[in-house]
């Protein structure tokens, strides 16, 4: 199947030419005025991070007493997806970023004392930061990266947080350096992988997906991306779970809780989603309209009018407000581990095709335009939003 190249929100991603004749460029477009942390690749084979952050809030650099960070926190989460808060004890969920964040530990430890977590350092054993290597020669540091490991850990400690958290910090954005990673955190024993990053497909993505991906008895997430309609890379390997995105809010519906699609009809900021222009279709994923790859699998809360309280202080200003997918990814990541540790064959994206009627169906919402499910969510599976959200962990196991 042939592929164009869409560009949105300055990122170039790949539909299939199927979606393509009715798919339209447009400018970013947000319900908050947001920032993306990671600056867009510039150059084939370089990755940019998924994170975004509120730039209509003031950060708050100390609370007061009484008072509790804006965005939801992990009670919230824990309620909304009707996850246990006492699994997970001793999995480790491995974070894989580039670059190095210095304050990484110690930030962890502000955002778990705020909220009651259980200690999570390197004292206790809960908590590691590595180098690509395996070592501690940590890569430079950058501002941008440094807010989506924050992200990252926290959202692990939402969904679990009894999991153990290793970081391993990639040289670069290249793919071949957090594939390295990816490998390494394996090789460490995680059983579950978090990539929070995305860049335009490309027809040596197979040789990747081989070299990085290809890991049976690992859940390995990857965010779909933050531009609406349209596929990124490595979220269209076949071996990994693609996680899109969703605006959570509070109603008072039997669950107390309601989602829709991150995104709009006119594309933009946005969960990705769509139809791979490379990547193999999984044998367990059914869908008609597209021959290929389609993205994504679930998802999670990753809309920044709806997003997540996260504590940074490396050229931040502690609590901040943030959303992306880079917020999906490692907290399914989390759940992966909460469900148990995937059988030793097992490619575990496969598992929540096996229980659909375990997830929580979004039905509505959009995240640009095209002919169908790959850009509207509606009953059953749909691009954006996958087979659906999180309803306890039943739909990540085996």
């Amino acid at each position: 199947m042939s592929a164009a190249v869409l560009i949105t929100g300055g990122l170039a991603v790949t539909q299939s030419a199927a979606s393509a004749t009715t798919a339209t460029a447009s400018p970013t477009t947000s319900t908050v005025p947001v920032h993306r942390l990671c600056s867009e690749p510039s150059k084939p084979g370089y990755m940019a991070c998924e994170a975004v952050v509120r730039t209509d809030l003031k950060a708050q650099k100390s609370l007061g007493r009484h008072d509790t960070p804006k965005g939801l926190g992990p009670a919230d989460l824990q309620a909304a997806y009707n996850l246990p808060k006492d699994g997970g004890k001793g999995a480790t969920v491995a974070i894989v970023d580039a670059n190095d964040d210095p304050n990484a530990e110690k930030d962890l430890a502000a955002y778990r004392s705020q909220y009651g977590l259980p200690e999570c350092s390197t004292k206790n054993g809960c908590f590691k930061k590595i180098d690509q290597d395996g070592g501690t020669k940590y890569p430079a540091p950058d501002q941008g990266w440094a807010g989506e490991i924050s992200l990252d850990v926290d959202m692990v400690s939402a969904a679990c947080p009894q999991c153990h958290i290793l970081l391993v910090e990639a040289k670069s954005a290249n793919m071949d350096d957090l594939g390295a990673a990816v490998n390494q955190a394996v090789k460490q024993g995680a059983k579950y992988v978090s990539n929070s990053y995305g860049g335009g497909e490309e027809a040596a993505d197979a040789s990747a997906d081989n070299k990085y991906f290809k890991h049976p008895g690992v859940a390995i997430t990857v965010s779909s991306g933050d531009s609406g309609y349209g596929v990124e890379y490595p979220a269209a390997s076949p071996y990994v779970t693609a996680v899109g995105g969703t605006s959570l809010k509070k109603d008072t519906s039997t669950r107390g809780w309601s989602e829709s699609v991150w995104g709009t009809s006119a594309g933009g900021d946005g969960a990705g989603s769509g139809c791979s222009g490379y990547g193999a279709k999984p044998s367990w994923q059914k869908d008609t309209g597209c021959a290929k790859r389609a993205v994504a699998d679930v998802a999670a809360v990753a809309d920044p009018a709806t997003g997540l309280a996260v504590y940074d202080t490396y050229q931040a200003s502690g609590w901040n407000v943030y959303g992306g997918t880079s917020a999906s990814a490692p907290f399914i990541a989390g759940v992966y581990a909460l469900a148990g540790t995937p059988g030793s064959g097992d490619t575990p994206s496969s598992y929540p095709y096996a229980h659909p009627d375990k997830l929580n169906d979004v039905t509505s919402g959009s995240n640009g335009s095209c002919d169908g499910y790959l850009c509207k969510a509606g009953k059953g599976y749909d691009g954006p939003t996958g087979l659906g959200t999180p309803n306890g962990v039943a739909a990540f196991t085996k």
